[in-house]
C-alpha cells in the first residue's frame, strides 16, 4: 500500500532535505532540521502524491489516509503530551502547504487549530493566559472561515475594527481578554450569519477541513498565475505540513519573526529579518503591526526607536545566531528561516533557500565560492540566467510610485520614460532635439527601425514576445511592451487612448519592459551597475562550458555591446536592416521597382559602396571572429513606398513616372509574403541582388584584412532553402563573386558557404544539402512558425491560454518546442553530419537566448548559440549550466 504520510520531531524523521519532490520543499527541510537536531515542533507531511490522487479522485480522501493522519496525531501527541480535542489540555496544530518549489503567499496556511468553545477554556487554563487563549482561538475562527468557509475575510477584518473603535484603542495589543471573548462570540455570529451554520466544533471536522482546502489552493488562481509566470508544471501539487503549534503570542518572552542569513537585497553577509514580541507569524507577514529589527546595526541604520531582537531578547538572539550559521553550513546556501520564541524558548519552524535578487544571487554565489562553502561550479549553476536582465538594464526605482494603466506581454527587458510618439520620423526628430520618447505603434514594422533605434523604449498594442518589435528591441537593448491589447491608438489625431485616459503626443509615460506594464508620467529608474562578481562567475562560466556564444547584430553599437558582453562572433547579421537607412532606402525600391534587369543593377551599384562599408565596420570590430551574414530575405513588399511623396521621390531617382512605379508594385503584391518571394527564391529570380552583396562581403573582408592584418572569417548564409539545387545554385554564385574579388584584390581569405534550416523541408532533407552546405544555422523563429502553423505576430492573441490549458508547456516562440521543433532540428543535425561530419550547426533564432532551449542546444550536441547583445551574458550563463548538468548527468 502506497504510504502518504511521512512524521518528524521528537527524535523521528520519516524523510529528509533530497525528498522535495515527495514531502514539498517545506516538509523535506522539517525533516532534514529534526534530524540534524534543530528545535522543530513534532509534526507529520502528507505527500505530494496524495495531492495527485485527491484531483484524481474527485476531491476525496481515501479510508487509508485518514487511518494514516490518525497515527500522525497520536505521533504529536505522544511527543507533546498533549491530546487533539482535549477540553483541559488540547493539542493544536498548524495546516500549511508545502510545494517542492517556494510559491511564497500563494497557497493557503490554517493556524491555532483544535479550538473550540470547550478547548479554548483549557488553553486558559493550562496557560494561565486567558487573553492569550481568546486571542488565539479569534484568530482561528477568522482564518478557517476564510481559508476553509470561504467566508468573506473583510467582514471580520471590520468586526475587529469597531470592537477597537468601541475600546477607543488603535493596536490589537491593546484588547484584553474580555475583549477577545466578545469579540470571538461576535465572529461566531458572523460564521452563522455567512456560512448558514455554526463554526464547526468537531476538531477532526476541522482538521480535515484545512488539509482539503490546503490542497484546493493548489488550483486557486493565485497559484496558477504564479506557476504560469514561473514555469512550475500544475502536475507537481502540493504536500500538507501539520504540526504541532508553538505560540509567539503568550507575552513578552514571546515573539515571532522572520529571517534570512544573508541579504536578499544586497547579497551582503549579515542577518537580515525582522520580529515581533508578543505575535503570531501572520502579524509580520501581514503587516498587521510594524516589525522590530532583528539587529542592532540593521536598527541603527534605519534610525528605528524600537529594540531589536539582538537587544530585547539577547540569549535567545544568539540561540538563533548560531542555528542560522549552522544551516547555512548544511543547506551550502542562502535560508529563509520562519521562528517562534515560546516563553524564551526557540522553535524553527521552516528553512528554505531565500529568494534574492539577481546583484544578491550574484555576490551570494561568488562569496560562498571564495569562502569555500561551494565549487566554482556550483556557483555558476546557482545564479538563475533569466534573472541576468535585472542587471543588464535600467529598472525602475522600487520605491517610487506609478500609475498602472495597461499591461501587456514583456517583450524586452528594462524600463524608460519619455514623451510618447506615433510614428518613426517623429521619434528621430525629437531624439535629434535631445528628447526622450517612446515609440507607440499598433504593431511596428522593419520601417520602423530608424525610430525604434532612437526611442528609449518601444510600447505596441499588437504582436507577441518575439514579434518584430520585441526581436528588434531586444536587438538594441531596448525595453519593449508588445501586446499591450486594451490601449487604442489613433494615428490620425494622434491619441493613445487607455483606462479612460486620452495621452496625447508629447505626454510622458513609462513602460517596464521586465513586467508588461504601461504607466503614465515619469517613473524614476535605476541604472545597472555590472560590478566585479558578475565579471568573476562569467569567467567561471566560459571556464566550463562548451557551446560558443555569438550575437545577432548587425550596427557597430550592437556589434560593441556584444563584444562587451562576450560574444564570440556574429550568428546572425540581418542585411535587409541595413537597407532601410533613409540614405539608401530610394536606392533600395529603386532596385525593387525596376522591371529590368539593367535598372536592377544601376540601382544596385549606388548601394554596393555603403553595403561594402557597413560589412567593413563589422568585421573591424569583430576581428579574427566567425561573422555569418544572412542574404537578404524578407518579401521585397515590405521596402515598398506607401505614401505619394514616397513614390514621387523614387520615380525621380529612377527617371519614370509614379504611374508606372505604382503599377509595378501592385505586380508584387503578395497575398502571403512570409511563404511568398523571399529568402533564396529572390537570389534565384534575381541574381544580381545576391551578387552585390557577396562583393560587398569579399571586398570588405580583404579591406580589413590588408588594414589589420587579421582576416575576419565571413560565413555566408543563404537563407529559407527548401532544397539541394537552390543552395548549389546560389552557392555557385557567391564562389563566383568571391573568386573575382580575390583576383582583383590579389589576396585570398577563408570563408564559409551555409543555410538557415528553417522549413520542415529543409531539415528532412538536411543530408542532402549538407552536401552543399558547410554550416547550417537553424533559424528556430521562421521554423517554429513553419512547422506548427503559426503566426508568431498574430499568436499571442491565443498561445497564452494554450499554455494556461496545459497544450503547450511554454510559449514555443519563446522557448524551443522540443518534441515538435526540437525532433526536427535533432533530425537535421543527426543527417546533415551524417553526410558531412565536420558540419558546424548553430542557431540564431530568439530561441539562442533561452535557457531552455540553450540546454537543448547542449543535448544536441550543437557548436554555438547566437543571442541578442543583451542576452549574450545570459546564453554564457546558460550555455556553462547546461553543460555542468550534461556531465552530471553522464557521470549519473
Amino acid at each position: 500500500m502506497t504510504r502518504y504520510v511521512y512524521r518528524f520531531g521528537g527524535g523521528a524523521s520519516d524523510g529528509e532535505a533530497g525528498n522535495k519532490n515527495l514531502l514539498g520543499g517545506k516538509g523535506a527541510n522539517l525533516a532534514e532540521m529534526a534530524s540534524i537536531g534543530l528545535p522543530v515542533p513534532p509534526g507529520f507531511t502528507i505527500s505530494t502524491e496524495m495531492c495527485a490522487r485527491y484531483y484524481e479522485e474527485g476531491e476525496r480522501f481515501p479510508d487509508s489516509l485518514r487511518a494514516e493522519v490518525a497515527e500522525g496525531i497520536e505521533h504529536i501527541e505522544r511527543i507533546t503530551g498533549k491530546s487533539f480535542g482535549d477540553a483541559a489540555d488540547p493539542l493544536l496544530v498548524s495546516v500549511r502547504s508545502g510545494a517542492r518549489v517556494s510559491m511564497p503567499g500563494m497557497m493557503d496556511t490554517v493556524l491555532n487549530l483544535g479550538l473550540n468553545d470547550a478547548t479554548v477554556e483549557g488553553l486558559a487554563a493550562a496557560s494561565g493566559d486567558p487573553r492569550f487563549a481568546w486571542d488565539s482561538y479569534r484568530r482561528f475562527i477568522q482564518m478557517y472561515s476564510d481559508v476553509v468557509l470561504g467566508l468573506d475575510h473583510g467582514a471580520f477584518e471590520e468586526a475587529l475594527e469597531i470592537a477597537k473603535e468601541d475600546k477607543g484603542v488603535h493596536l490589537d495589543t491593546d484588547l484584553d481578554a474580555d475583549d477577545w471573548q466578545r469579540l470571538t462570540r461576535r465572529y461566531r455570529e458572523l460564521v452563522e450569519e455567512l456560512w448558514g451554520k455554526p463554526f464547526p466544533q468537531d476538531v477532526h471536522e476541522q482538521l480535515w477541513g484545512a488539509i482539503g482546502a490546503v490542497f484546493g489552493s493548489w488550483q486557486s488562481e493565485r497559484a496558477k498565475v504564479y506557476r504560469r509566470l514561473n514555469n512550475i508544471p500544475h502536475d507537481w501539487g502540493t504536500a500538507v505540513n501539520v504540526q504541532a503549534m508553538v505560540f509567539g503570542n503568550m507575552g513578552d518572552t514571546s515573539a515571532t519573526g522572520v529571517a534570512f542569513t544573508r541579504d536578499p537585497s544586497k547579497g551582503d553577509r549579515a542577518y537580515y529579518g525582522e520580529y515581533l514580541i508578543n505575535a503570531q507569524g501572520e502579524d509580520v507577514v501581514a503587516g498587521i503591526r510594524t516589525p522590530q529589527y532583528l539587529t542592532r546595526s540593521a536598527r541603527e541604520a534605519a534610525g528605528a526607536k524600537a529594540l531589536s531582537m539582538e537587544e530585547a531578547m539577547p540569549e535567545v538572539y544568539g540561540e538563533l545566531a548560531r542555528v542560522f550559521d549552522l544551516l547555512e553550513r548544511h543547506y551550502r546556501d542562502m535560508q529563509d528561516i520562519e521562528f517562534t520564541v515560546e516563553r524564551g524558548k526557540l522553535w524553527m519552524l521552516q528553512t528554505r533557500s531565500g529568494k534574492r535578487t539577481a546583484k544578491a544571487a550574484l555576490k551570494i554565489a561568488v562569496d560562498m565560492a571564495q569562502e569555500g562553502l561551494i565549487t566554482e561550479e556550483e556557483a555558476v549553476l546557482r545564479v538563475d540566467p533569466q534573472a541576468l536582465d535585472q542587471l543588464l538594464h535600467p529598472t525602475l526605482d522600487p520605491n517610487a510610485d506609478r500609475n498602472v494603466v495597461a499591461k501587456g506581454l514583456p517583450a524586452s527587458p528594462g524600463a524608460a520614460s519619455g514623451q510618447a510618439v506615433f510614428d518613426a520620423d517623429t521619434a528621430e526628430r525629437l531624439k535629434g532635439q535631445d528628447r526622450d520618447v517612446i515609440l507607440v505603434r499598433i504593431e511596428t514594422s522593419p520601417e520602423d527601425i530608424h525610430g525604434m533605434h532612437a526611442a528609449r523604449g518601444i510600447l505596441t498594442a499588437r504582436g507577441g514576445m518575439t514579434s518584430h518589435a520585441a526581436v528588434v528591441a531586444r536587438g538594441m537593448g531596448r525595453p519593449c511592451v508588445s501586446g499591450a491589447g486594451s490601449i487604442a491608438i489613433d494615428y490620425r489625431a494622434r491619441i493613445m487612448r487607455v483606462a479612460g485616459h486620452e495621452v496625447r503626443e508629447g505626454d510622458v509615460i513609462t513602460i517596464d519592459g521586465s513586467t508588461g506594464e504601461v504607466m503614465l508620467g515619469a517613473v524614476p529608474t535605476v541604472q545597472p551597475e555590472l560590478v566585479g562578481d558578475f565579471a568573476v562567475l562569467m569567467e567561471w562560466a566560459d571556464k566550463v562550458r562548451r557551446l560558443r556564444v555569438r550575437t545577432n547584430a548587425e550596427t557597430p553599437l550592437d556589434c560593441r555591446t556584444a563584444r562587451e558582453f562576450g560574444a564570440e562572433g556574429i550568428g546572425l547579421c540581418r542585411t535587409e536592416h541595413m537597407f532601410f537607412d533613409a540614405e539608401r532606402i530610394t536606392n533600395v525600391r529603386q532596385m525593387i521597382l525596376a522591371d529590368n534587369e539593367a535598372g536592377r543593377r544601376a540601382a544596385l551599384a549606388k548601394l554596393l559602396p555603403a553595403q561594402r562599408g557597413d560589412f567593413e565596420e563589422i568585421f573591424r570590430i569583430m576581428a579574427g571572429l566567425p561573422v555569418t551574414i544572412r542574404l537578404l530575405d524578407p518579401p521585397l513588399h515590405e521596402f515598398l513606398p506607401h505614401s505619394d511623396e514616397e513614390f514621387a521621390e523614387v520615380a525621380y531617382a529612377a527617371g519614370t513616372t509614379s504611374e508606372k512605379l505604382r503599377t509595378r508594385a501592385a505586380e508584387l503584391h503578395e497575398f502571403n509574403p512570409m511563404l511568398g518571394h523571399r529568402g533564396c527564391r529572390l537570389g534565384i529570380t534575381y541574381p544580381e541582388i545576391y551578387e552585390m552583396q557577396a562583393r560587398a562581403i569579399f571586398e570588405a573582408a580583404v579591406a580589413v584584412a590588408n588594414e589589420s592584418g587579421e582576416a575576419p572569417i565571413p560565413e555566408v548564409m543563404v537563407p529559407l532553402v527548401a532544397t539541394k539545387a537552390e543552395l548549389k545554385t546560389i552557392r555557385a554564385l557567391i564562389d563566383q563573386a568571391a573568386e573575382a574579388v580575390f583576383e582583383e584584390q590579389g589576396r585570398r581569405i577563408d570563408y564559409l558557404v551555409g543555410t538557415m534550416i528553417e522549413l520542415p523541408r529543409a531539415a528532412l532533407m538536411a543530408g542532402e544539402i549538407a552536401e552543399e552546405a558547410q554550416f547550417f544555422s537553424f533559424g528556430t523563429n521562421d521554423l517554429t512558425q513553419t512547422t506548427l502553423g503559426v503566426s508568431r505576430d498574430d499568436a499571442g492573441r491565443f498561445l497564452t491560454e494554450y499554455v494556461e490549458k496545459g497544450i503547450f508547456d511554454r510559449d514555443p516562440f519563446v522557448s524551443i518546442d522540443v518534441d515538435g521543433v526540437g525532433q526536427l532540428i535533432g533530425l537535421a543535425a543527426e543527417r546533415g553530419r551524417g553526410t558531412a561530419p565536420g558540419l558546424k550547426l548553430g542557431i540564431c533564432g530568439e530561441h539562442g537566448g533561452d535557457p531552455a532551449s540553450i540546454a537543448f542546444c547542449e543535448a544536441t550536441g550543437l557548436d554555438y548559440v547566437s543571442a541578442s547583445p543583451y542576452r549574450v551574458p545570459i546564453a554564457r550563463l546558460a550555455a556553462a549550466q547546461a553543460a555542468l548538468k550534461s556531465r552530471s548527468a553522464a557521470a549519473a
